[in-house]
């Protein structure tokens, strides 16, 4: 294995400007606010414009990206895509995005594993510049969730909301990514889907929760065991934000404090393949995260898919 480290040298978000409140889907469907918050903490959601697109959230949140890592486009390498809302069938978020960021070298993909896109796309970009096959990579999450969402059935249509968010991945000297580790098992393929038919998201909701803590549970201790580390050494878990009842039972499994979880899910809803760059980012500009801190991502999509990274900030 090469010496050669990636490491996050800039972050950016986008939340489109729509908020979208419980108290605005009370009037939309048989619900209340006391329902969604006490079964997933969430309190508001971004939703975009109709003209608004994965391509555009994705454009905000790279050129953000760009200006922390103090990189211009073009030099950027490689670009990839997590999304399961793409603009178009093809070609790809990434081959989109490339052009209205004007740069011409390099290549872009996209990566689909749903919630668990941003992982995926981040053990992906890890391992090009361990083989020296790419030096700054633009990795992002974006999703236009609304665009799949049937405002007549409560129990998804008040779970997701839309955003995005980007790392600049780049070869360093010093240690960055530790690990990356992901998963997936298509035997629970209809738990969670959207038909191209229906276009909407349908879930078996219970079934996913339970599969989620357990996967999620099992892999973070399987994360601190390859790096030979305990769970009192991590400064911040950044979970996939799908639910806030997901994330403190596996905090609670894993005997970490509440206080070291990043948790967003109350003001972006679940983002998909956004969430965790999106958490990342609003950690940063709180002032949460220091140079140097050891964060552990965790993340859980459809399929099922499941992945993990341990990483000094």
């Amino acid at each position: 294995m090469s010496n050669l480290h990636s490491k996050i040298i800039g972050c950016g978000s986008y939340l489109p400007e729509k908020i979208l409140t419980n108290y605005d889907i009370e009037k939309i469907v048989d619900t209340s606010h006391d329902w969604i918050f006490e079964r997933t903490g969430i309190v508001q959601r971004h939703i975009a414009s109709e003209n608004e697109s994965s391509v555009d959230m994705a454009l905000h949140a790279s050129l953000k990206a760009l200006s922390m890592a103090e990189l211009s486009a073009n030099e950027i390498d490689m670009i990839i895509v997590a999304t399961a809302t793409p603009e178009r069938k093809f070609p790809s978020t990434a081959v989109l995005l490339q052009n209205r960021l004007k740069i011409q070298q390099g290549f872009a993909f996209d990566i689909n594993a749903a919630c668990t896109g941003f992982v995926y796309a981040l053990d992906v970009a890890h391992k090009y510049i361990q083989n020296k096959a790419a030096k700054n990579i633009l990795v992002v999450g974006t999703e236009k969730m609304s665009s799949l969402l049937d405002w007549t059935d409560r129990n998804t249509c008040v779970l997701f909301g839309d955003g995005a968010g980007a790392v600049i991945l780049s070869e360093s000297n010093n240690p960055g990514i530790l690990s990356t580790t992901i998963g997936s098992d298509g035997s629970y393929k209809d738990l969670l889907t959207v038909d191209i038919d229906s276009e909407f998201i349908k879930m078996k909701g219970n079934d996913v929760f339970k599969i989620a803590v357990k996967t999620m549970g099992k892999l973070a201790v399987s994360t601190l065991q390859k790096n030979n580390i305990t769970i009192n050494e991590i400064d911040w878990l950044i979970p996939h934000q799908a639910n806030s009842r997901i994330i403190n039972a596996i905090a609670k499994k894993l005997s970490l404090s509440n206080e070291k979880v990043i948790l967003t899910v109350d003001k972006h809803g679940n983002t998909s393949a956004a969430s965790i760059p999106l958490a990342l980012d609003d950690a940063y500009h709180n002032g949460s995260l220091q140079e140097g801190d050891l964060i552990m991502f965790e993340a859980f999509g459809a399929g099922f898919t499941w992945g993990s990274a341990l990483l000094k900030f």
